[in-house]
């Protein structure tokens, strides 16, 4: 509490301004930042600030190098992916926590999407069921499809984070819907519900789109508990297979 308040250096400074741009939206994935000697002049900073901003920024994976020191703002990467996967790689989770999780964050996200979906949210989440239903004789354009949907029902929202951390979690579910794939009937009751889902979601029914929604991830649970048993782990899942799509 009594250390010295330090001040930032200039880099740090106008590593922030560049940042609070692309934050902000002014600069977004692809936009070139301005040159080094753009930078100078409008800032008023040294060279030297200038480069260290930079290396900073791609150190973060926030711009990246396009060549003769030209940077253009980075595709966003996913850090809670990494995260989910380390969580994984050392069983710090087990697909009953992960089931948890999803009650958590999906029944309310559904309630979300309910108030504020577009037509655009709608047609994807119809056009995502309808694909799960000609994906029937095909277990990775099933999942995926399945996969979609919820993701899309994420994306309605409009809360960037939720969408970010069922992003993260996604590998695992593609392998935990794997294994109950193969379930006589699973399938079909998944497009069942997915329906009813969505029929809240059209309705702007909150309250039956987090009904639906618990029902939903409930059935869903309790098969893959049955057949991976009680407290299962995720080692099992931890990484997507090989060639596995991410639709």
């Amino acid at each position: 509490m009594d250390a010295p308040i330090e001040r930032h250096k200039v880099y740090e400074q106008l590593a922030e301004r560049l940042l609070a741009r692309i934050t902000q939206g002014r600069l977004v994935p692809g936009d070139p930042l301005p040159t080094e000697r753009e930078l100078t002049a409008r800032y008023r900073v040294g060279r030297s600030s200038v480069r260290e901003a930079l290396r900073m920024l791609e150190s973060r994976g926030l711009i990246k190098a396009v060549g003769k020191g030209a940077f253009t703002v980075a595709e966003f990467a996913n850090p809670l992916r990494d995260s989910m996967n380390l969580l994984l790689a050392v069983r710090e989770t087990s697909l009953r926590e992960l089931f948890e999780l999803r009650k958590i964050l999906e029944v309310e996200a559904a309630a979300l999407a309910a108030e504020r979906r577009t037509e655009g949210d709608l047609a994807a989440m119809r056009d995502a069921v309808d694909e799960m239903v000609s994906g029937l004789v095909d277990e990775r354009r099933y999942i995926r499809a399945d996969l979609q949907f919820h993701l899309t029902i994420a994306a309605a929202t409009r809360n960037r984070t939720t969408l970010h951390v069922m992003h993260a979690i996604r590998g695992a579910l593609q392998e935990a819907l794997a294994s109950i794939y193969h379930i006589p009937g699973s399938p079909q009751q998944s497009i069942a519900q997915h329906r009813l889902i969505l029929a809240a979601l059209t309705a702007r029914d909150a309250v039956g789109a987090r009904r639906t929604m618990l029902q939903h991830l409930t059935r869903v649970e309790g098969e893959i508990d049955t057949v991976l048993g009680d407290g299962a782990g995720l080692s099992s899942v931890a990484s997507p297979r090989k060639g596995s799509g991410r639709g």
